[in-house]
């Protein structure tokens, strides 16, 4: 196949359609929203709009109308962070570029390259960004020579986490449509209630999250895709009598980390050769209060689960690391989610950063490998013209970044791709371990 090019042909501003946005009060932040660092996560949506009779000069106009009428919505995407505290400025608004690819969506898709996934993001994906007036989001329309479009979004962490990204997007895609009786109203303050965020926050606990998200390397993205078969086969293998019923995403997980301490025990070699690795879960915060928070509270309404382990227990069996897991996740209770709320919480989030820069500051220093989990978020994003054939969630990487795991849908549905990061040379051991290789399949075509 031809090498990919994507051409940008038009770059504009969108911005929200109502005026009233002028006489809006400054979103707050959350505590959790401050010191999750400013980095852009990437998101692309494949449709090909095949037997479609459709006018795309019309579509890309209507999908900008709906996009400035979401904003009024979801205002706080279009305005800019100030002092790490709020968002204001609303009528910044949201770049929407248009591009054009040189192939069609079938071959680029039979011959997936995901670093590739990049040129169909306005942003590079997951960079430490340091210049907050780049503003929240940006879209990029990619149009393919078989009519077939991409939407990719480029959604900076400090604001949503993946749930608010979902139903942003699902609010614009039902703007779309005319259908607002789908369209999701947010909640904009129910987080920084519960979260308030501080005036002075000691800037040892922003550089200690920063060092849990970046770590300069030579970091490289492989999708690897779990069948529904070998998902059966390893929870099987993965069941014990303190976790009967292992979770799909508990147990890749495990299987997967397993394989990475494996990798990073055959890398390192020497007198300081890395003798811990540590797993952090993000953990959505929202069902786990009491009484829950509503699906529609935005930000980053979650945190992390630590797991720490020994790197000889690649050696343990994979039931013992799914218990590890689980008795991580299952230690996050809703007297866990409490003790972090209102002001008297910042003292418990005070001694988890103390314990994380414990951590990072043992030697030789540890492995950190963090996970999170997106599956039912964005493979039904449905504008009129059905949901995505494929959700592709990463692409090349920055200089600077962390090993991590991303699960998300497989377009058949039946099994789970997931998304990994690790320096070159420990990739290079995983995606040749056989034994991993048996459950995993390496970048298949789609």
């Amino acid at each position: 196949m031809m090498k990919v090019e994507v051409t940008i042909i038009s770059k504009e501003t969108i911005k929200p359609s109502s005026l009233t946005l002028h006489h809006l009060k400054p979103y707050k932040l959350t505590l959790l929203d401050q010191v999750t660092p400013a980095t852009y996560v990437p998101t692309v949506f494949f449709y090909p709009m095949t037997n479609l009779n459709l006018d795309m000069s019309q579509i890309i106009a209507q999908l900008k109308t709906s996009l400035s009428d979401t904003l009024n919505i979801f205002y706080p995407f279009s305005g800019n962070i100030k002092d790490n505290l709020f968002i204001h400025e609303f009528d910044t608004g949201v770049p929407f570029l248009e591009a054009r690819v040189n192939c069609s969506m079938s071959e680029f898709l039979k011959h997936l390259e995901t670093d590739s996934l990049s040129l169909f993001v306005p942003y590079h994906a997951f960079c430490k960004e340091t210049n907050t007036t780049i503003g929240q989001m940006a879209v990029q329309l990619s149009l393919f020579d078989c009519g077939g479009i991409a939407i990719g979004l480029s959604c900076s962490h400090k604001v949503a986490d993946a749930s608010t990204a979902s139903i942003f997007l699902h609010s614009w895609a039902a703007t779309f449509t005319r259908s607002p009786e789908k369209v999701t109203h947010p909640n904009f303050s129910e987080g920084s209630i519960m979260f308030p965020p501080r005036d002075s926050l000691p800037q040892k606990y922003i550089a200690t999250m920063e060092s849990l998200w970046f770590k300069e390397g030579d970091y490289v993205t492989r999708r690897f895709v779990f069948h529904e078969k070998a998902i059966a086969t390893l929870r099987s293998k993965a069941k014990s009598e303190l976790v009967p019923k292992p979770t799909r995403t508990e147990v890749l997980t495990c299987f997967i980390w397993k394989h990475c301490m494996a990798a990073s025990k055959a890398k390192s070699v020497g007198p300081k050769n890395k003798s811990m690795t540590i797993l952090v879960q993000a953990v959505n915060l929202r069902t786990r209060m009491k009484p829950h928070l509503s699906d529609a509270s935005t930000g980053n309404i979650f945190w992390w689960a630590p797991a720490a382990a020994d790197l000889a227990m690649e050696e343990k069996e994979l039931h013992e690391l799914v218990g590890l897991v689980n008795e991580s996740i299952e230690g996050f209770d809703s007297d866990s989610a409490e003790s972090l709320q209102g002001d008297e919480g910042f003292l418990a989030f005070s001694d988890f950063f103390n314990q994380l820069e414990d951590m990072f500051s043992a030697e030789p220093k540890p492995d950190v490998c963090a996970v999170t989990c997106w599956l039912r978020f964005f493979n039904d994003i449905d504008f009129g013209w059905g949901k995505p054939f494929w959700v592709g969630i990463m692409g090349k990487v920055g200089p600077a970044f962390r090993n991590l795991i991303i699960f998300s849908e497989t377009p058949w549905g039946d099994g789970i791709e997931a998304w990994v990061t690790l320096e070159e040379k420990e990739m290079t051991i995983l995606e040749n371990d056989p034994e991993f290789l048996t459950c995993a399949s390496l970048n298949p075509s789609i």
